[in-house]
């Protein structure tokens, strides 16, 4: 069984820009899945749960590719642990939006989805994310969290799950300074907007456009 994380530096999923990025994962989903039809679960935790984002998602995911579309709402909603947990033992793929990083990891400890996610990740289930939800799988994230919430005008390198070894920098057309943390630490990935890099087995197999190693 093979154990994929497919991480894009950035994008606009509602205008398509990562659509050929997207056809790759919805390959792996429908191969997961076959005979069935495929289910991806949608995680927009650093959106404060955008039902927009979601909307989104499934007009690419299940409008374009024909794959069922389930949302986990975890910030405002009334769902309780045991329907959560079923929808990530339903699921073929997990997908996490953009959004604050550190705001996700931290609600996601505290209702025990860290837990989930890597019960879903050694399945099998196809881990991917955008931004946010692409660097969080990797020991530390190179994020915007503080600029976002008007508290510093620096980037951050925050802890995070630790799925994938190094640290990761997503929207690297943007953030070019990224070349100079980098060289801190012994292992270490950028990101482009509309760029992704998919690991097999913790793994780098594949660079999507703007995406490399350091």
């Amino acid at each position: 069984m093979t154990k994929r994380i497919i991480a894009i530096g950035g994008g606009e999923i509602r205008n398509k820009t990562t659509i050929e990025i997207d056809k790759i994962i919805a390959g792996y989903v429908k191969e997961r899945a076959f005979p069935n039809r495929g289910c991806a679960l949608f995680l927009g935790t650093a959106s404060h749960d955008s039902m927009p984002y979601f909307n989104s998602f499934r007009k690419t995911y299940t409008s374009v590719f024909d794959i069922k579309a389930e949302v986990g709402l975890l910030v405002y909603s009334e769902n309780d642990e045991q329907n959560i947990k079923a929808k990530f033992d339903k699921a073929d793929c997990i997908y996490v939006g953009g959004g604050d990083t550190k705001f996700m990891l931290d609600l996601w400890k505290q209702k025990g989805i860290d837990k989930l996610l890597i019960d879903a990740y050694n399945r099998g289930v196809i881990i991917c994310g955008l931004s946010a939800g692409a660097v969080c799988w990797f020991e530390n994230a190179y994020t915007d969290y503080d600029i976002m919430r008007g508290q510093s005008s620096e980037y951050k390198v925050l802890p995070a799950l630790g799925f994938l070894k190094g640290i990761a920098c997503p929207h690297y057309d943007e953030r070019p300074e990224f070349d100079l943390v980098a060289q801190s630490f012994d292992l270490a990935y950028a990101i482009g907007n509309d760029s992704a890099i998919i690991f097999s087995d913790g793994e780098p197999v594949e660079y999507i456009g703007n995406a490399k190693k350091f």
